[in-house]
């Protein structure tokens, strides 16, 4: 019997394909957990001023106080690719503008990463974060936060100091909060606040989502609160000659300006 050059071909480029999707089947089905590094790594950078800048991109970051003079990290990552190339993370540490770059490279028609990283920054020291694509998390921080993620959700708890949250499409969620000065903007995400002192001021804007502002029942606010397309519920102790003054409005979504105990979920 006489084979076919072309069906032999063709049965082989099947076979081949059929094979590079059930790599890409199980790749997708396992999924990188950078949790699964046993081995982090770890570096210290050495911190010039008093302002410490981190621009982080396709990673899940977390900020906590540490005790050290130097900025700490830890670094978690699992990567593969089976056609592209080698996946890597790198950190680049600028002297000059105290500013930590840190960066996840993983690209081609099949990569599977997940990386993570731990920053400990020195007491007494203000941190401004821009993350492209990935969850920001800070802990314990007393002098001011200002958090800007383009894709990706924000969590902020006992912190102290101006707070400047933004997030074009995530959730933004602070508790435990000082600040005599707060503002929030989320474009596709809700927003909600919980503070343990009465502010100066407090901004909250939202393009789609709703607002929750939680503030201390013991002063007296100026609330100024605006929706186009949804409910207000203010619920505080107001007085339009307060210096405290309160700003919520949304375009879509629900507002809400009511007293707690300084904890949000």
């Amino acid at each position: 019997m006489t084979v076919h050059p072309f069906r032999t071909r063709t049965a082989r480029g099947l076979a081949a394909v059929a094979a590079v999707a059930a790599v890409a089947a199980t790749a997708s089905a396992c999924g990188a957990d950078a949790s699964d590094d046993d081995h982090p790594d770890h570096r210290s950078f050495a911190l010039q001023g008093r302002t410490l800048t981190v621009d982080s991109d396709d990673a899940a970051l977390e900020l906590v106080p540490g005790d050290s003079a130097k900025v700490e990290v830890v670094r978690w990552f699992r990567g593969s690719t089976v056609i592209g190339s080698d996946p890597k993370v790198t950190w680049k540490w600028q002297e000059d503008e105290d500013r930590l770059t840190l960066r996840l490279h993983c690209s081609g028609f099949i990569a599977d990463c997940s990386a993570r990283h731990r920053v400990e920054v020195p007491r007494g020291v203000a941190v401004v974060v821009r993350s492209d694509d990935g969850s920001v998390r800070a802990n314990g921080l007393g002098k001011g936060l200002d958090i800007a993620t383009k894709d990706g959700s924000v969590r902020v708890e006992d912190v102290s100091g101006p707070l400047r949250l933004r997030s074009d499409d995530g959730s933004l969620r602070a508790s435990g909060v000082d600040a005599k000065r707060v503002s929030l903007h989320t474009k596709d995400g809700s927003a909600r606040v919980a503070l343990r002192t009465a502010p100066d001021r407090l901004d909250a804007t939202s393009d789609d989502g709703s607002l929750t502002l939680e503030l201390p029942g013991s002063a007296k606010y100026r609330v100024d609160t605006h929706t186009d397309d949804g409910r207000v519920d203010v619920s505080v102790p107001r007085d339009d000659a307060s210096a405290h003054r309160i700003s919520a409005r949304a375009q879509d979504g629900k507002v809400t300006v009511r007293t707690a105990d300084g904890t949000a979920d």
